[in-house]
Formats: structure tokens, C-alpha cells, sequence
């Protein structure tokens, strides 16, 4: 079963007017609203992939009522032509959760919750490791460069002609051609060597 049925599913199963509620006749009555024109017709799409929640009218004018009602609830909710329909839309998860509640759908809140914080969590997972590969690969690169740089210098005669704390940047370097600068400097204060920045 689809999450947009399981949501539909979970309103039809809500009563129709809630006697118990404390909630304002207006606002129960404008949530009533919605909630049955989600039913009608609504989507909500599968949350693992992407986040979008649509309401589909025939006229305008029933979209733009819809929309100032879910507006007047604090959901900036956007709206579009879609073939001969109107249609109100959320791309925002946080926006959707908001819709949900305001819906009456809680079981759907939780597991969309739910699907969000893992789906942010493995996302920025993702954009953790990249960050570290793309600054790793910077400093391999770097280190390469300086190697063959040094090994350069020392073909060609020149290496002795260094000033020495250069001259101990470049053997430090060979010594450790996967180290950062911060690491070759702190390596150099082990060894009691100097190295300016």
C-alpha cells in the first residue's frame, strides 16, 4: 500500500465532526474542509523518494478558498495549473508534517517524521563523507605535487641550495607523503625541528 493511500485511509477512518473537540466550530469545520478535498483528491508521494503533496480542484476558485484556509493555518502552500485542474502543492517536508497535523492524519505525521530525520540523517552523512574524500583528495594531490617538486629540485641540484627550514619541510614531506601541513608541523616539534608557517 502506498503512503498516499495508507494517509487517505487513516482520514476516512477520522469522524466527520468530532462533538469532544476543542477546537473552534470554524477551525473544525475548515480542517473538515480540507481533509475532504485531500481525500478527494489528493496525493501525497512516498517519502523515502522525494517530498511532494498535491490537492487537485476543478475550479479556481475552490483552489484559491482551499489555499487561503491552509494559508490562515500558517502552511505557505503554493498553487499551479495542472492540465484542465487546479492544483495546491508542498515540496517542504516540514510543510507537509503541518499539513498532515492539520489534517487529523497523526499516524502519517509519525512515519513521515520518521522517514525524515533518517533520510536527513543519511543525507548529511553523505555530504559529511564527500566533504572529507574532497579535502583528502586535496591534500594527497598536494602532497604528490610537493614530492615530485622536491624530487625536481634534487635532480636538477638545487635542494642543497635551499634555506634549511625549507629543507626540513621537504624531508619531513618524504618522510610522511600522506600527512597534512598541520600534521608535518606537528611532527616537526616532535622531532625538535622548525618550521615556520
Amino acid at each position: 500500500m502506498s503512503f498516499s493511500s495508507e494517509v487517505r485511509e487513516e482520514l476516512l477512518e477520522l469522524k466527520m465532526w468530532d462533538n469532544n473537540s476543542n477546537l473552534e466550530q470554524d477551525e473544525q469545520l475548515a480542517r473538515l474542509l480540507i481533509r475532504e478535498a485531500f481525500i478527494k483528491k489528493g496525493f501525497i508521494n512516498d517519502p523515502n523518494k522525494e517530498y511532494h503533496l498535491e490537492i487537485l480542484f476543478k475550479s479556481k476558485r475552490k483552489a484559491d478558498e482551499a489555499k487561503e484556509i491552509i494559508s490562515n493555518f500558517g502552511i505557505d502552500i503554493k498553487s499551479t495549473k495542472k492540465g484542465s485542474d487546479y492544483m495546491l502543492y508542498l515540496k517542504d517536508g516540514e510543510e507537509i508534517s503541518s499539513f498532515l497535523a492539520l489534517i487529523g492524519a497523526t499516524k502519517a505525521v509519525l512515519k513521515f517524521e520518521e522517514i525524515r530525520v533518517i533520510k536527513d540523517t543519511r543525507n548529511n552523512i553523505n555530504r559529511l563523507v564527500n566533504c572529507e574524500t574532497a579535502n583528502l583528495n586535496k591534500t594527497v594531490n598536494a602532497a604528490v605535487k610537493q614530492i615530485e617538486d622536491i624530487n625536481k629540485l634534487k635532480q636538477n641540484k638545487k635542494f642543497d641550495k635551499l634555506p634549511d627550514n625549507l629543507k626540513e619541510v621537504a624531508k619531513l614531506r618524504l618522510e610522511n607523503p600522506d600527512a597534512t601541513y598541520e600534521e608535518l608541523r606537528k611532527n616537526a616539534f616532535k622531532t625538535n625541528r622548525k618550521i615556520r608557517s
